[in-house]
């Protein structure tokens, strides 16, 4: 081969590797933006969750739908950007960035929400802020410990909670029964957490669209091969739970009890956080069932006699929907995920359960020392005709 024919197949074999590392680079570009863009989709569902979901499922004490949904409003607005402010800070953790950090902020804005819930109705508007501001550095730092390995008391990936069953329910209803703690007067406990057709009516629209977009919550960050199965083990552990809540409340109630619908159907979806990448469909069914039959018998039987010996009032019941289901699913991960730190899941859960009610007891303490509503439960306190 002469000289010209030799530097003209170098000429055209330097052209197809080219070709095909530019193809090779596109197609890498190309599959991350289709990730990037299905990441952003379920980014906005969890917004959908946070805004319209916990917003009207929070509506059903008559009287509180405005103050309720406002509440909701600055809550999110609040958290959103503070968790963002903190994580930059290099305080607790590395920090965030695209549509995952946008996630890992509405994560901490539904357990935000979900602490809230307790004490619904008897903060003034402005203090649903000042709770936010309370809450996120406890919420962050449990997060940095269990997920990330702060301070080496749980080691980095061994906690399994994929979905938040411990770090997003459990803490945000232990925080909110801490705040309910410190903050319940004894005018608080003999006032009337009432609710009306149209109120129940609304609840449970919020409730409905928690159900829609709960897969999308859970499977947020999960590798996009397992997505599929994500989905369809929430969805089961969903159906579950809404089946054999509406078994409980006919058995313990003697009848239908709306606010059992509204709420221990979501159960399911919380108890099933932990391990919703992890298991089988059938086990993803049971742990639903199991979870709506603990949550319905907490707000039928449970709740009155432990709102009694705490002298607290849970307002909107989330020991009964994120406390005992949250942490029903982070102890199913011990049986039913194989090679599990079991060492790790019992620390995390323990660190958890210790962060949240300390850090809610004393957030507690702050707000009441910044006053008390004149009118639990009333929009016209701050919503004058």
């Amino acid at each position: 081969m002469n000289k010209r024919s030799m530097l003209l197949a170098t000429m055209l074999v330097s052209v197809l590797l080219t070709g095909l590392s530019a193809t090779a680079a596109f197609a890498s570009s190309d599959l991350e933006s289709i990730v990037e863009v299905q990441m952003y989709n379920r980014a906005i569902h969890i917004m959908a969750m946070l805004l319209i979901g916990f917003g009207f499922l929070m509506v059903f004490v008559r009287g509180y739908g405005l103050s309720a949904l406002t509440a909701t409003y600055l809550m999110v607005a609040t958290s959103i950007p503070g968790y963002f402010l903190i994580k930059t800070s290099g305080l607790l953790g590395h920090a965030p960035s695209g549509v995952e950090g946008l996630i890992l902020t509405e994560f901490a804005a539904a357990s935000l929400l979900i602490c809230a819930g307790a004490v619904l109705g008897r903060l003034k508007m402005w203090q649903y802020m000042v709770l936010a501001v309370l809450f996120l550095p406890a919420y962050m730092l449990n997060e940095w410990i269990l997920l990330e390995g702060g301070w080496g008391l749980v080691a980095p990936g061994a906690f399994v909670d994929t979905g938040g069953s411990i770090v997003i329910h459990a803490f945000g209803a232990l925080f909110g029964l801490g705040v309910a703690i410190s903050m319940t007067t004894r005018k608080d406990q003999d006032v009337p957490v009432e609710s009306d057709f149209t109120s129940d009516r609304f609840s449970l629209l919020g409730s409905m669209v928690l159900w829609v977009f709960w897969p999308s919550f859970c499977a947020a960050l999960v590798a996009p091969e397992m997505i599929p199965s994500t989905v369809m083990n929430v969805v089961f552990a969903l159906c579950g739970s809404t089946l054999l809540t509406y078994f409980a409340t006919i058995m313990l109630r003697r009848g239908i009890d709306a606010a059992d619908i509204a709420n221990a159907t979501l159960a399911g979806g919380v108890a099933i956080g932990s391990t919703c990448d992890k298991v089988s469909l059938p086990v993803a069914f049971a742990i639903g069932a199991v979870a709506g039959f603990a949550s319905t018998f907490g707000f039928a039987v449970i709740q009155e006699k432990l709102q009694k010996v705490m002298r607290l009032v849970d307002t909107c019941g989330v020991s009964n929907l994120h406390g005992i289901p949250g942490l029903l699913g982070g102890l199913a991960a011990l049986v039913f995920v194989g090679g599990i730190d079991k060492g790790a899941q019992w620390s995390g859960i323990g660190i958890t359960v210790g962060v949240a009610l300390v850090a809610g007891l004393v957030a507690g303490k702050v707000l009441s020392l910044t006053g008390q509503r004149e009118l639990s439960y009333q929009d016209s306190e701050e919503f004058p005709d």
